[in-house]
């Protein structure tokens, strides 16, 4: 435990006690959780940072969309701000066209939107419930709750909880000293627990067991391609072997896990700097990571498909740039959807 930690610990106490508190009144029915007119899928985590739960969201609205399902997503859209309508002209970075009436600035919202476009509509906002009605007016009737263990305000039919292999319960310490959101006991509540980044973690799995009796299932991030951007605009996939020399950045949840995977997928990464989750790009950072890419040799910037929504145009100028485009791999995938579905089914209410 660091000093920072420790300083911040007993804080954690008053923390952990409000959050015991809360899930429990909802348990009860002290506090009543609203419900909406058709199946809702929640994905979500014990800890902040990211575990893979977008690529997650993608996955299930792109099964659900397989079976022919009306599929609403709704998200906080942390950070963002709805604003005008995109068009082709101010659709902004990567060069996607948002089909959708919403438009937002969270990047989170832009990329799901750039993945799914008009198949799946969008209720962003943090009244998940009255988001959720609105979309209930227009037909939808399944809905994927992005980042909703915690948002127990609405109820829930699947309650799939992702955890992280490489720093599953963040140590064991609650907000603020450490990443946890609610201690390790809340995953009584999961349906479903997917560990990603990982194959086979039976520690995991054993200190997991200790408060659920969930299916467990495995996962982990896959490259889907590479791609360069001109102008803020897509300019193609590139092979990994044709990369130069790439100093990476990235402002999301857990930046190590991305330099992880780039290690693994293979490009020539000869430096890096990591920035908070949604982080907006300024002019200093534009020139901090510049004269960082100049010192490590590198000859070409590489970051994250949701960092792409943050960036100024300096970077296209400066630099070749590229960013990754991911998917979620699952481990089982047909078993894993049954169990959602089935899930689901027994849940259901009349």
């Amino acid at each position: 435990m660091t000093l920072k930690q420790s300083l911040l610990w007993p804080f954690t106490l008053p923390y952990g006690a409000a959050a015991h508190l809360r899930a429990r009144a909802y348990r009860k029915g002290i506090l009543k959780q609203q419900h909406l007119d058709g199946t809702v899928i929640s994905v979500g985590n014990l800890t902040t940072g990211g575990t893979g739960k977008t690529p997650m969201v993608v996955w299930i609205s792109e099964r659900l969309l397989a079976e022919g399902k009306n599929v609403g997503i709704l998200t906080r859209g942390y950070r963002g701000e709805k604003v005008a309508p995109a068009t082709k002209n101010n659709s902004g970075a990567a060069g996607g066209t948002t089909t959708n009436a919403l438009a937002t600035t969270s990047d989170e919202v832009r990329l799901l939107q750039s993945r799914l476009g008009s198949r799946v509509q969008f209720g962003v906002g943090a009244n998940r419930h009255e988001q959720g009605r609105e979309l209930s007016k227009r037909g939808v009737n399944w809905f994927v709750l992005d980042d909703g263990f915690q948002h127990l305000q609405l109820a829930r039919d699947v309650d799939v909880v992702l955890i992280d292999a490489t720093n599953p319960f963040s140590g064991g310490r609650l907000l603020p000293a450490g990443h946890l959101r609610e201690p390790r006991s809340a995953l009584a509540r999961a349906d479903i627990i997917v560990i990603t980044r990982g194959t086979r973690a039976p520690a995991i799995e054993s200190a997991i067991r200790r408060d659920s009796a969930a299916p467990i299932f495995y996962a982990r991030t896959k490259l889907d391609a590479i791609h360069s951007v001109t102008e803020g605009q897509l300019a193609g996939t590139v092979a990994v072997d044709a990369l130069p020399k790439l100093f990476a950045f990235c402002g999301i949840g857990n930046p190590t896990a991305f330099l992880d995977d780039l290690r693994t997928w293979g490009p020539d990464v000869v430096g890096h700097k990591f920035f908070p989750d949604h982080h907006r790009y300024t002019d200093h950072d534009d020139q901090e990571i510049l004269q960082l890419a100049s010192e490590a040799g590198a000859s070409g910037l590489i970051c994250t498909e949701k960092d792409l929504y943050n960036l100024h145009a300096i970077y296209y100028a400066k630099l070749p740039t590229f960013y990754c485009s991911i998917s979620m791999q699952i481990d089982n995938a047909d078993d894993f959807w049954r169990t959602v579905l089935s899930t689901a089914e027994s849940r259901r209410r009349p």
